[in-house]
């Protein structure tokens, strides 16, 4: 098929790369302007356009993709079929009716559920069992066109926003190849959405990885695993910012000792004094952001359910480490606070 491709960042270029291996013709990739990234502010092109440029592929970059002058310069190239895979803008009925076939969007997650900019962190923040990647004949609206093809993964319960980016890209590399075979055999029946099963999700904010201990503790831990590996769940500690990259949880019953969770709960020398001292995590004794304990591996911090114990972290302008050798670098004592 001859195709006009729309995307942004690396979750799209996986589905380019895809097309092309399939054997289809790109004939313009559209993507949004080169914008300044880092701590210098340098004009960085997105992925997508590198990628298109190192395949020798055209690029288009309009600021608005509404502007008539954007909607004329699409309709200079003919496609069987335009997709779209996390593009940033929300196309002109203009465009939509140009292809052959229409436009096609890849959206990751299982629609209507989770319409908007960042479907994969929330099902991970939210705990879901489930996610997945959509194929959709795009409507003018916001993710509300009618379902072409679904392919749904179990959730791992250590799954991060990375792991789940890295898989739902895998995912969406044969889905879209396969809907679009299957749209042009006309072996698709589009189903439209279920509007009472719509929900809506925003876009993820460097503010949103701070560390609120008043929360419960599986709540912060869903935290630390959605927003890695970006913007990342943090906190503070003697005026130092500290990113936290892996936790567990203790609840505020005490462990038994058949569970052979807890075994692994209770690991490191000290470390026989935080079960015991479970019943007592509720009391209003223990304030939330306190260092309930500590373990040759392990920071227990109380939160306002349960102990978060944080495993991995990471100083500001230094490598990540386990919480074993940040301990050995650092005199951190029990009752001490995070987060002020």
């Amino acid at each position: 098929m001859k195709i006009i491709f729309m995307g942004t960042p690396d979750f799209a270029v996986e589905i380019l790369d895809a097309l092309l291996e399939a054997g289809h013709e790109i004939s313009l990739v559209v993507t949004q302007p080169d914008k300044p990234r880092g701590r210098k502010k340098l004009l960085t092109p997105p992925e997508v356009k590198q990628y298109a440029t190192e395949h020798g592929i055209e690029v288009f970059q309009p600021a608005k993709i509404r502007r008539a002058e954007a909607v004329a310069r699409l309709a200079q190239y003919p496609a069987d079929v335009a997709v779209v895979a996390a593009f940033g803008q929300i196309l002109p009925e203009e465009i939509l009716k140009m292809p052959r076939l229409g436009c096609v969007n890849v959206h990751a997650s299982l629609l209507p559920k989770y319409r908007g900019a960042a479907p994969i962190q929330w099902a991970v923040l939210n705990g879901d069992a489930t996610s997945g990647v959509t194929t959709m004949q795009m409507g003018v609206g916001l993710d509300d066109g009618d379902i072409l093809e679904q392919e749904e993964i179990p959730l791992d319960p250590h799954e991060t926003g990375a792991s789940l980016f890295a898989r739902l890209a895998a995912v969406s590399r044969g889905l879209i190849v396969r809907t679009l075979e299957d749209l042009d055999a006309g072996r698709i029946q589009p189903r439209p959405q279920d509007p009472g099963l719509v929900s809506h999700v925003g876009m993820i904010r460097k503010d949103m990885g701070r560390l609120d201990f008043s929360r419960p503790a599986d709540e912060l831990e869903r935290m630390i695993r959605g927003l890695n590996s970006w913007p990342s769940a943090f906190t503070s500690y003697q005026g130092e910012t500290l990113k936290i990259w892996r936790a567990g949880v203790l609840e505020d019953e005490c462990p038994s000792a058949e569970d052979p969770r807890d075994e692994e709960d209770r690991r490191g020398p000290d470390a026989a004094r935080v079960p015991q001292a479970i019943s007592t995590i509720g009391s209003s004794a223990v304030c939330p952001g306190k260092i309930f304990a500590l373990t040759d591996d392990a920071i227990y911090v109380k939160c306002g359910r349960g102990l978060l114990r944080i495993e991995e972290l990471q100083k500001a302008g230094k490598r990540m480490m386990s919480a074993a050798d940040f301990l050995r670098g650092h005199r951190m004592e029990v009752g001490q606070s995070l987060g002020q």
